[in-house]
């Protein structure tokens, strides 16, 4: 990693995290929700590491912008997980993307003060 970015090594480790989550959600045959959480669970690193080459400061917004939109709908996802008896969940992945969705946004706003 490039020096040490805190927030691209915590975008990357939910990715993981979700990856093999989403595994179970397959091997449970709950493919359509695994195939959603998967997607927006590994887009919120993605941007979060677009971010990091961005062209301009509003380029770096806007892609920490969509970081947190990935961030709120992988939190739905993972809440249709936890209402639903029949799918597995962790509580624990709920907690790190809210995590994530409060640095993006902090981040984002101590950039806009700037």
């Amino acid at each position: 990693m490039e020096n040490s970015n805190v927030i691209v090594e915590k975008s990357l480790s939910f990715a993981i995290e979700i990856v093999k989550f989403c595994e179970s959600l397959e091997a449970n045959k709950k493919y359509v929700i695994a195939r959603q959480l998967l997607r927006a669970g590994t887009a919120i690193g993605a941007n979060v590491f677009e971010s990091q080459h961005a062209e301009s400061k509003a380029d770096f917004v806007h892609k920490l912008k969509i970081a947190v939109k990935e961030a709120n709908e992988t939190v739905y996802w993972l809440k249709i997980c936890e209402a639903v008896e029949t799918y597995p969940y962790l509580s624990s992945l709920n907690e790190k993307a809210v995590e994530l969705i409060r640095i993006i946004s902090k981040i984002i706003l101590t950039c806009k003060r700037q």
